[in-house]
């Protein structure tokens, strides 16, 4: 029994770790990144399938959760995170269908739709939402909870919407880091329920996510461990730069490849 993936070179399966392990950290430390980062970059290098890849996040984002959300529970906002996913657990299925439409009749559409969400889920991160006055009722935590868990049923990347409607709220910056880990923890566990009834659990995602998991759990206690010593507005632009640049990129192949066929 080989321990690579089949489909993948050595070589590939390398590079996908070290892109989790960075990731992963980089998660850690500011809350979001993990998905659009791994999916981005090992999508844009060809190194495996978006489906694949997305069933695979969502097992490493739920290990990340489980490792950085410890001790810290009382710090988390439950009655926002429940209305988030009174919204996020119905559209989360509507996602994995369109992904699965899109891999089997779109690839190239599929490529650039994925691009284009990294791309705004870079300008994001740099861009700073004026707070409201006051936090946002339960229903427009709903209300995104549904773009959220469409996103996230999709590609895996539920981050964009939440995190500019999180940020937006006139909240402590550690309550909304730990509601974002937990909403993610949330719209993973529930992709990976509706993927696994659906049979797409396969031997490839479990061997892949084989070799990921302990990579994102060490990444994880290193981002506890040891934060970078640096700035949170640092960090943010490291995030934003890398984001647009794999945005750019996807964009360009997913633009390419329908230019070629037209």
């Amino acid at each position: 029994m080989t321990l690579v993936p089949e489909g993948m070179e050595l070589s590939g399966l390398l590079a996908v770790i070290l892109i989790t392990v960075l990731a992963g950290y980089l998660h850690t430390v500011s809350g979001f990144g993990i998905g659009m980062i791994i999916i981005g970059v090992a999508s844009g290098f060809e190194l495996v399938s978006v489906a694949t890849l997305v069933a695979v996040v969502s097992l490493v984002t739920l290990v990340n959760s489980a490792v950085a959300l410890p001790g810290k529970l009382h710090h988390l906002d439950r009655r926002h995170l429940l209305a988030l996913g009174l919204g996020i657990v119905p559209s989360i299925g509507l996602g994995v269908w369109a992904l699965n439409w899109l891999s089997v009749s779109a690839e190239a559409l599929l490529m650039l739709m994925l691009g284009a969400l990294v791309f705004y889920g870079g300008l994001s991160v740099g861009l700073r939402p004026r707070p409201r006055a006051a936090v946002s009722s339960s229903a427009g935590f709903a209300a995104n909870g549904v773009m959220t868990g469409l996103l996230a049923g999709m590609f895996g990347m539920p981050g964009p919407p939440v995190i500019y409607h999180c940020y937006r709220q006139p909240l402590p910056t550690e309550t909304i880091r730990l509601l974002l880990i937990a909403c993610f923890a949330m719209t993973s566990g529930v992709r990976t329920l509706y993927v696994g009834a659906a049979g797409g659990l396969d031997a490839q995602v479990w061997l892949l996510a084989l070799w990921t998991l302990p990579a994102v759990a060490l990444a994880t206690w290193a981002g506890r461990r040891y934060p970078p010593p640096c700035s949170a507005v640092l960090l943010r632009r490291v995030a934003m730069l890398t984001l647009m640049v794999i945005g750019v990129g996807l964009m360009l192949d997913g633009s390419l490849a329908l230019w070629t066929r037209a």
